[in-house]
């Protein structure tokens, strides 16, 4: 079992960064998919960014070229770097880990963007 913990959230301003972190117990955490989930109040939860066991990442669309995820496996870490940050980008992020019927979440970590 895998239990993850956000940290980096919080307010910034339009145009600005913040690096999002994610650290995982357990000694199988390089074998996991790895990804980043957002949630707006009164939208559903959705896909930011996913790093695979193997390092291939994927984004969502209104992420690409912003947002960059990295994983260090030494570490039990996960990384969601967030650059030139809107508005719109404001949500709880979760952290989340999958392999094979496994699947983990974090408890979030509230990233606020004002304009």
């Amino acid at each position: 079992q895998l239990q993850l913990v956000e940290s980096g959230g919080g307010l910034v301003q339009s145009g600005g960064s913040l690096r999002l972190t994610c650290l995982a117990s357990g000694r199988t955490f390089s074998s996991y998919a790895m990804g980043w989930f957002r949630q707006a109040p009164g939208k559903t939860r959705d896909l930011v960014a996913g790093i695979s066991s193997g390092g291939i990442t994927n984004y969502a669309d209104s992420v690409k070229g912003r947002f960059t995820i990295s994983r260090d496996n030494a570490k039990n870490t996960v990384y969601l770097q967030m650059n030139s940050l809107k508005p719109e980008d404001t949500a709880v992020y979760y952290c989340n880990a999958r392999k094979g019927g496994l699947n983990y979440w974090g408890q979030g970590t509230q990233v606020t963007v004002s304009s």
